[in-house]
């Protein structure tokens, strides 16, 4: 961590961000100094403050600390999702400040460290955290990086030792590639950040070219059927690490998993749906590669609680269950649409959904109106833009019209039902529409400000269910 050795002071643009917040909290356990900028206050950034981190909210020089005012002995982490013309970056830019990707440091503090690192379009967040906890409940010396808040910890950092490292690796303009893994997992390959790569076969070139940081090329574990080369994972399929016998007992997942020497027996893991499932498995065998205990994990596993917006359950009673989740890319959808599907069969199901990003909402759209489909009704909150200035054409009015004619195809609904069924809403008509609907199961799901909506809408509901 020499990156660290002459620091005494870091600041923090977008420190709000969770993947910037993990590092921060990191430099405060390290004892240095820890300022930060963000453009709105969150719960976040609130908990930041109470653990002694000083956040601003103005995009203003003369709102900077002065503890600042001098280069030496300063660090500035940014991440790339600040726009160009953010004053406090520029700023510090034309100063001649040490300036740095939140990738590159967080790089450059797992450099020295057993370095565990989860790949994939789709499940890093779920699966580090479960990774990050086996290791912790197993008593070794790890730190843990985490792009969600884990519900065991109530935090997206976790401090047991520093000798390994868990984090998440980015495929978000390629930042993964600033790691040194020692150990690693790609969880899914799909097409995505097409803003950032251009084609599904960047994506994929981009994902070798992070396999191909590994020394060991059985220390790298991928889902069975990617291009890749390592020990495949797979559940009731034949794999290097496999969950096998599989079933549903009391609303948890019950398992034996299989590994290249042993069958570790009647396993228990809470969180529902198979993408979950596939993250157990792959933290498992990750935190086996890393030596942890193969008596420990099974009671490590079974205590893991799941990561907020994560198939996190606001409300779970006989009249109505309210599940809150960060999907926000078709397959992300599907497989939530699997999770409930298992575990609630019989029941018609609502999803309220804000899409991500114009970019992703039109790469995707026929996947969207595909995935959205699947469920009884769905309230479309407009596109939730992020980083991006809108693109013409791209809306949630045109989603809806694909939502309409696969409606229309697969279920031969007639357009007034599809306007039933799916539909536009506002943020201040979300809770009316919501309270409207007789389906039991609710979903609010989305990458995006709807986040900032769920504790509002559960606090509504709890009163009246």
């Amino acid at each position: 961590m020499s990156i660290l050795k002459n620091i005494n002071t870091i600041y923090f643009i977008g420190i709000g961000g969770i993947g910037m917040s993990a590092l921060a909290r990191f430099a405060k356990v390290k004892g240095l100094d820890v300022f930060g900028y963000d453009k709105t206050e969150t719960a976040l950034t609130k908990k930041l403050i109470s653990e002694g981190i000083t956040v601003g909210y103005e995009d203003e020089i003369s709102a900077l600390p002065k503890n600042i005012s001098h280069k030496k002995n300063v660090l500035v982490v940014y991440t790339p999702a600040i726009p160009k013309d953010n004053v406090i970056f520029n700023w510090f830019q034309s100063e001649g400040y040490d300036m740095m990707k939140r990738a590159k440091l967080l790089g450059e503090i797992t450099k020295d460290t057993l370095c565990l690192a989860v790949a994939g379009t789709h499940g890093k967040t779920t699966t580090s955290a479960i990774l990050g906890h086996l290791l912790a409940e197993c008593n070794m010396p790890v730190t843990a990086f985490l792009g969600g808040i884990a519900e065991n910890y109530k935090s997206n950092f976790i401090s047991r030792g520093t000798k390994i490292t868990v984090v998440e690796a980015d495929e978000f303009d390629r930042s993964f590639l600033t790691l040194s893994p020692d150990i690693a997992c790609v969880t899914s390959m799909d097409a995505d950040h097409l803003d950032i790569y251009g084609s599904a076969t960047e994506i994929e070139k981009s994902f070798n070219d992070f396999a191909a940081l590994l020394s060991n090329e059985d220390h790298l574990l991928y889902r069975k059927g990617l291009p890749l080369k390592g020990q495949s994972v797979a559940i009731e399929e034949t794999a290097a690490f496999e969950a096998q016998n599989v079933r549903i007992k009391d609303g948890a997942y019950r398992f034996d998993f299989k590994t290249p020497d042993q069958i570790l027996k009647n396993l228990q893991f809470l969180l529902p749906g198979h993408h979950n499932l596939h993250n157990a498995i792959t933290a498992l065998g990750m935190a086996l590669l890393a030596g942890a205990p193969t008596s420990e994990l099974p009671r490590a596993l079974s205590g893991f609680k799941g990561v907020e917006r994560r198939f996190s359950y606001k409300i779970k009673c006989d009249n109505l269950v309210l599940i809150d989740d960060y999907a926000h890319h078709p397959t992300e959808i599907n497989a939530l649409f699997q999770a409930v599907a298992e575990m609630y069969p019989g029941d018609e199901k609502l999803i309220v959904f804000q899409p991500h990003l114009f970019s992703r909402t039109k790469d995707f759209v026929d996947g969207f109106a595909e995935s959205l489909a699947q469920f009884d009704q769905i309230l479309l909150l407009d596109i939730y833009p992020a980083r991006e200035k809108p693109i013409e054409g791209v809306s949630s009015g045109w989603l809806l019209t694909k939502i309409h004619t696969v409606l229309k195809d697969s279920k031969m609904q007639d357009n007034q039902r599809n306007k039933e069924i799916a539909k536009i809403v506002t943020k201040t008509e979300l809770v009316k529409e919501i309270k409207k609907s007789k389906c039991r199961i609710k979903l609010l799901v989305g990458a995006g400000d709807i986040g900032a909506e769920v504790e509002n809408i559960t606090k509504i509901l709890n009163n009246e269910s």
